[in-house]
């Protein structure tokens, strides 16, 4: 792995004052590592240049950083258009060379060095103990959660855990080492994080969450560790048991605002400050809706068919997807045209859980009208819910034990009545649990940064998810070997960069 310390220390600063999001630039922050690291605002600047670096639109600010999760069922994008990208992992056909893999790869990895970079220094700091602690374990926070996207998008993964030469090529260590390493860094980021929630900030509360789903995960392919299930259930029970999140805020309004009492780790964005979320608004609009403003839709992403129509009927669902398109005509009025019409491009139902943004900076529209249509929102995007955690606890202590517990039920029920659903049926098998929290997952997080996926690979049910296809979706090549389509490919820039390494299999 080529390391580029131009990207070590990042220009940008991200800070958070009264509730809002600034960014300024940072006139020390071409100083190498050795003579930068002084004081307490040197520490902070290198600090935020990891969520910068993070959170930009070549890393997790756009579309492209879920472009190999379009395999799910919940994921699928135009057969035409300049789509390619993502139409070609909606096929199983993706490869290297593909473009926009690169954001799902170089955007953790620049988090990664920039987090390196604190954690090999921040003791040198002039500072208190306790604002130094601070500061590493929130980068220990994010290295390993980007280490965690990247070992389940890519696989075996070098281990860079401090700063190293500029021609360094480690080698690809196995999955179960990265784990290992994710594990101790969120380990260490419990004891070092706080337990006061901040806005754009993790706490101790988010690496259990994160724990949590790391131990469910690996409690399932590749390295099927059923011992993990009951270390998952234990750090998610932490975070339930600390009564400081809730599903208070209805489920709409969870996508439409920022920072609700359901976030517990999320990354901040301000359009005027040149840090865009373009994740919300146009890339989920329709090419057929034009608003009055004469902006219209990219028609990037939307759910298959069948995936729409197997949703649960209840006020979730309603809230989810968006049926009905308001198609403008030459006096300006609108037509409603339901999604299955002959006249729609696509012939798809949208998502109207990412149309608004952050109160309508994405989509500004009423019952009957379009009034604009934009890409760059200032929208939080929110990494860990605490529907995750719930529904990890639910399932973990499932199959840690022989069967559903009580406050699995419990924890289960609190996501479905939110969702307008009845309580689950009592008496459920161990499996047919399982099943049913999977399936509450699918729904609760449609479309969230590979969610769904996810779940696909650790549970291996793309033969199902492939089975399940409406035909008119984009055709999966006759040939293609599915079982090595869980992983993606490493870039052809990365693998021309380190000649030692394997790439994945099938690629």
């Amino acid at each position: 792995m080529k390391t580029k310390y131009s990207l070590l220390l990042a220009a940008l600063a991200l800070i958070v004052i009264s509730g809002c999001v600034k960014l300024s630039e940072d006139p020390k922050a071409n100083l190498t590592p050795q003579t930068y690291f002084k004081t307490q605002s040197d520490l902070d600047a290198s600090v935020n240049a990891i969520y910068i670096a993070l959170a930009r639109d070549g890393a997790w600010g756009f579309t492209s950083k879920e472009t190999s999760y379009f395999g799910s069922d919940d994921y699928t994008t135009d057969p035409g258009l300049n789509k390619q990208d993502q139409r070609d992992f909606d096929r199983l056909s993706g490869g290297s060379s593909n473009s926009s893999l690169t954001a799902e790869w170089y955007g953790p990895w620049q988090a990664i060095y920039q987090a390196d970079n604190v954690i090999t220094n921040y003791s040198k700091v002039n500072s208190t103990q306790a604002l130094k602690d601070a500061s590493a374990g929130q980068a220990y926070f994010l290295r390993g959660l980007c280490y965690y996207y990247l070992v389940r998008t890519f696989g075996p993964l070098p281990m860079v855990l401090t700063n190293l030469d500029l021609n360094a090529k480690p080698p690809r260590a196995d999955v179960a080492t990265v784990y290992a390493s994710i594990i101790s860094d969120l380990q260490t980021a419990k004891k070092l994080l706080g337990t006061t929630l901040a806005q754009g900030r993790p706490t101790t509360y988010s690496a259990s969450a994160c724990l949590a789903d790391v131990y469910l995960t690996m409690a399932g392919w590749p390295l099927n560790q059923a011992n993990n299930y009951a270390l998952a259930a234990a750090e998610a029970n932490i975070v339930i048991q600390a009564g400081v999140y809730n599903l208070s805020t209805p489920y709409d309004q969870v996508f439409t605002t920022n920072n609700s009492p359901e976030s517990i780790f999320a990354l901040e964005y301000s359009v005027a400050g040149g840090l865009p979320d373009r994740r919300f608004g146009s890339s989920n609009v329709p090419l057929d809706e034009v608003a009055l403003d004469g902006s219209s839709g990219w028609d990037d992403v939307y759910p298959e068919i069948n995936f729409f129509k197997n949703a649960p009927v209840c006020t979730r669902t309603d809230l989810t997807f968006y049926t009905t398109l308001k198609l403008i005509q030459p006096d300006k009025s609108f037509v409603l045209t339901p999604w299955n019409s002959t006249v729609t491009h696509a012939q798809h139902p949208y998502y109207k859980k990412f149309r608004a943004g952050l109160n309508g900076d994405g989509v500004n529209e009423t019952a009957t009208q379009i009034l604009s249509i934009q890409p760059s929102t200032n929208k939080a995007l929110d990494v860990i819910r605490y529907p995750q955690v719930l529904l990890d606890y639910a399932e973990a202590s499932d199959m840690a034990g022989g069967g559903p517990t009580g406050a699995g039920y419990a924890a289960v029920n609190l996501v479905r009545a939110r969702a307008g659903e009845a309580p689950l049926t009592p008496g459920l098998s161990q499996t047919a649990f399982r099943d049913a929290v999977v399936y509450e997952r699918a729904y609760e997080f449609a479309e969230e940064f590979g969610m769904r996926w996810f779940d696909i690979v650790r549970l291996q049910l793309l033969p199902a998810v492939i089975a399940a296809r409406d035909p008119s979706e984009n055709s999966i090549p006759a040939g293609t070997v599915v079982a090595q389509k869980y992983l993606a490919p490493i870039p052809f820039g990365e693998m021309t960069l380190n000649p030692q390494w394997t790439q994945n299999a099938g690629y």
